[in-house]
């Protein structure tokens, strides 16, 4: 099925549905975030970041072209819609990883992951925001081991979130990297963080350092536009 495309009311430029972001006009006039896109009545759809998000806030650019693709003037744009969508992405990406691992689909632990990276098994790697540096580039080096890529500099991606937060979401003690083991849940986890980092902006998705490890140390071993029925694209 392919994906329908839309466009976005701040940029103008064209993107796939799933890659925006739908906002819903509720029927107090508040305009909420709809990360899933399933709320009824209403949207419109952005592609932006949340620094162009919030520089079009500020200058009144963002109500000017809701109000255009709504067709009203009593929109209320709330002050913290920026750091709504950043949840709501963040909890998506979570809740993605905690589907795929109640599937069978994700591995943690060094030693397993380690194994599964040189066997070949492991479709994606990615470390808690607190990891420690060598623990990474350990597994970074399996990675490229079991796949051929020696000297490639291939390895896991580092996510805007620390292992607190990455156990919390799979239920599990200390989970500071995650392997995916299935090809298609690599891609819909891969698709979920893309979204949400493509958001947040590279200045907030951290990578490991030397700071980082030594506080992990100490913690125990996570304009106009057309209409299609209800969606402004």
């Amino acid at each position: 099925m392919v994906d329908p495309t839309r466009t976005c009311i701040l940029s103008r430029e064209h993107g796939s549905r799933d890659g925006l972001i739908r906002l819903a006009l509720a029927p107090d006039g508040r305009v909420l975030p709809d990360i899933r896109a399933k709320a009824p009545g209403r949207g419109a759809w952005i592609g932006v970041d949340r620094a162009t998000l919030d520089a079009a806030i500020a200058r009144g650019k963002l109500k000017g072209a809701l109000a255009r693709a709504f067709k009203t003037g009593e929109i209320a744009i709330p002050a913290d819609l920026s750091a709504m969508i950043a949840e709501q992405l963040e909890r998506q990406f979570l809740d993605r990883l905690g589907l795929e691992a109640k599937a069978g689909h994700i591995l943690t632990g060094t030693a397993k992951i380690d194994a599964a990276l040189r066997s070949g098994q492991v479709h994606l790697l990615l470390h808690a925001s607190d990891a420690r540096p060598d623990g990474a580039g350990k597994l970074a080096q399996a990675w490229r081991v079991g796949r051929d890529r020696e000297g490639s500099g291939e390895g896991g991606l580092a996510l805007p979130v620390p292992r607190t937060i990455l156990s919390l979401a799979l239920g599990r003690e200390n989970v500071v990297h995650v392997a995916v083991t299935d090809p298609a849940a690599a891609v819909r986890v891969q698709d979920t963080l893309d979204r949400w980092r493509h958001f947040i902006g590279p200045d907030l998705t951290p990578t490991p350092c030397e700071t980082a490890s030594q506080g992990a140390s100490a913690l125990p071993a996570e304009a106009d536009t057309a209409a299609d029925d209800e969606d402004f694209a």
